[in-house]
C-alpha cells in the first residue's frame, strides 16, 4: 500500500483508501467535525447532509461517516451520489448544520477524501477549520448514549434542487437555450455528473449524448478534466456532429469544453467564457486566483470592471469575492463561482452560462472561444530534495525575478509587461510548481527555463 501521507487541511482530509485514509482516520476527523458542530450549538437531531462523488470506496466512507454523525447525536441525511455543488446547496435546502462531501475531486481512483461544509454550505473558513483540527488533536469527542443517537434519512432530490436553482437564474434564460436545439456530449467519468449533467441538459432542452455516464464511479480515463485526457470526448463530438462537449471531474465542480469541431479548449477558457457572458447581464467586479489566466482581467476590462486576485484555492477566491463584492469569479482549472447561486465552484452553472452565451449571440462555441485574448500558458513541476518554506522561497524569488512586480501572498508571482511567472511550493510534498503565461511563447519558454535552472540548482541539496 502506498506510503503517501494523509493530507490534512482546514477544509478536510484526503488520502489513499486503505493507506493513509483508513477507517480510524475517517472516524476521528468525522468525530471532530461532529463534535465541533455540537459545541457550536447544533442541537440533538440536527441534520447534517452527506454526499459522495460516486467512486466505489465512497460507500464504505459514507457508512462510517453516517455512523459517527449518529453517535454524536446528529441526523445523517444521505444524499447518495451527489455533486459537490449539489451537496453544498442541499445544506440550505435541508436546514442542516453543515455537510460532508466524500470526494477526492480529480485525484485517481485509489484516493478519497472528506470535505467539511458550514451551515451556509461553504467550505470551512481557515479559522473554523483550525477549530475542527484542534478537536481532532485533543481526542475529546462528543458521544451520545443509546437514547440520544441521531437518526438516518435519505434525500434523493439534491440534483433536482440544484438544477431548479440554475434554471431560475435570470442570466440563464432556458427558453432561449431550448429554442436553439443544441446537442451536447457529456463525459462525467462515470461519477457524480452522470445523473446531474443530463438532468440539467434535459431541463434546458439540450439533446444529450452520454459518454462515460454510467454512475459506476469507475473512471475510464484520468479523471482530471484537462485537454490531455479528453480525446474520446473530442472524437464523440465530431462523430455526432454535436454543438459542444462537456467534461466534468468526479465531483462536478470543474468544467472543460469541447467545441463543435472537436477541439478541446483549455480549462482556462471556461471561466473566461462564463465571465464574459455574465458581465453582459449583470455588471460587477470579478475575482480569480493568482494562477488564473490574464484573459479574466481582459474580459473584465471589456465590461469596464476590475478583476481582484487571491491566493490559489476555492476558499481564498470566495473570500476575495466577498471582500470585493464580486458578482462572478473562480479559478482557471474550469471552476466557475457564481455567488447568486452559491459560493462554490460549479460545473453545472458553468455549463448553463456557456449555453446561454451561445444562445444569446447565435455564435458557435468555437467563435466565442476564438474571440477571447490569445495567451500561451505552461505549467511545470520541479521535484526537490526537501520541502522549501515560504520565507526561503520569497527570498530566492526576489533574487531571481529582478525587475518584476512581485506578489508574495501565495508563493511568488512575478509580473512583467510581457507576461508572468508564478512559483508555488507544495504544502505537503517536496515539489515546486512553476506556471507562466504570455502572448510571446519564446519569452515564456525562456523565463520558465531560467526559473527552472535557478530553483533546481539552488534547491538541489534541500537548501
Amino acid at each position: 500500500m502506498s506510503s503517501s501521507p494523509l493530507m490534512v487541511s482546514v477544509s478536510g482530509i484526503r488520502g489513499i483508501v486503505g493507506g493513509s485514509l483508513h477507517p480510524e482516520a475517517i472516524v476521528r476527523y468525522t468525530a471532530a467535525y461532529a463534535t465541533w458542530l455540537r459545541r457550536r450549538g447544533a442541537a440533538a437531531g440536527t441534520p447534517v447532509v452527506v454526499g459522495r462523488d460516486g467512486r466505489p470506496s465512497g460507500r464504505m466512507v459514507l457508512d462510517l461517516v453516517k455512523g459517527v454523525l449518529s453517535a454524536a447525536g446528529l441526523e445523517a441525511v444521505d444524499l447518495g451520489v451527489s455533486t459537490t455543488p449539489g451537496t453544498a446547496m442541499a445544506v440550505g435546502a435541508q436546514r442542516a448544520a453543515g455537510g460532508i462531501v466524500i470526494t477526492a475531486s480529480h485525484n485517481p481512483a485509489p484516493w478519497n477524501a472528506l470535505k467539511f461544509l458550514d451551515d451556509a454550505g461553504d467550505f470551512l473558513a481557515p479559522a473554523l477549520g483550525q477549530e475542527v483540527l484542534a478537536v481532532e488533536a485533543s481526542g475529546d469527542f462528543h458521544w451520545e448514549g443509546h437514547a440520544g443517537l441521531g437518526g438516518f434519512r435519505r434525500w434523493t432530490d439534491a440534483n433536482r434542487h440544484h438544477v431548479d436553482a440554475i434554471l431560475a437564474l435570470p442570466a440563464v434564460e432556458p427558453a432561449a437555450i431550448a429554442a436553439r436545439g443544441f446537442r451536447a456530449v457529456v463525459d462525467a467519468v462515470n461519477a457524480s455528473g452522470s445523473e446531474a449533467m443530463p438532468l440539467l441538459l434535459d431541463a434546458l432542452g439540450v439533446g444529450c449524448s452520454k459518454l462515460y455516464c454510467d454512475g459506476s464511479g469507475d473512471f475510464p480515463h484520468n479523471p482530471e478534466p484537462t485537454p490531455a485526457h479528453l480525446a474520446d470526448l473530442a472524437a464523440a463530438v465530431r462523430a455526432e456532429k454535436a454543438d459542444l462537449g462537456l467534461a466534468v471531474d468526479p465531483d462536478s465542480d470543474r468544467l472543460v469544453l469541447v467545441d463543435e469541431n472537436g477541439r478541446v479548449l483549455s480549462e482556462e477558457l471556461t471561466l473566461a467564457l462564463a465571465v464574459d457572458y455574465y458581465l453582459g447581464t449583470r455588471p460587477g467586479p470579478v475575482a480569480a486566483n493568482l494562477s488564473t489566466s490574464r484573459r479574466i482581467d481582459d474580459v473584465a476590462a471589456r465590461h469596464r470592471q476590475v478583476c481582484h486576485r487571491s491566493p490559489v484555492g476555492e476558499a481564498h477566491v470566495v473570500a476575495a469575492m466577498r471582500a470585493a463584492g464580486a458578482v462572478i469569479g473562480g479559478e482557471g482549472n474550469g471552476g466557475v463561482i457564481l455567488p447568486e447561486l452559491h459560493a462554490g465552484r460549479d460545473g453545472l452553472v458553468g455549463t448553463a452560462l456557456v449555453l446561454a452565451a451561445m444562445a444569446s449571440t447565435g455564435r458557435p462555441l468555437s467563435a466565442l472561444a476564438d474571440a477571447l485574448p490569445d495567451y500561451r500558458m505552461e505549467k511545470r513541476r520541479l521535484d526537490l530534495a526537501a520541502r522549501v518554506d515560504s520565507a526561503r522561497l520569497v527570498e530566492l524569488a526576489t533574487r531571481h525575478f529582478d525587475g518584476a512586480a512581485l506578489d508574495t501572498r501565495d508563493g511568488v508571482k512575478a509580473s512583467y509587461g510581457e507576461g508572468w511567472i508564478h512559483v508555488r511550493a507544495s504544502n505537503t510534498e517536496a515539489i515546486l510548481r512553476l506556471i507562466g503565461e504570455s502572448e510571446d511563447g519564446a519569452w515564456l519558454k525562456r523565463r520558465l527555463d531560467d526559473a527552472e535552472v535557478f530553483f533546481s540548482g539552488v534547491l538541489a541539496g534541500g537548501d
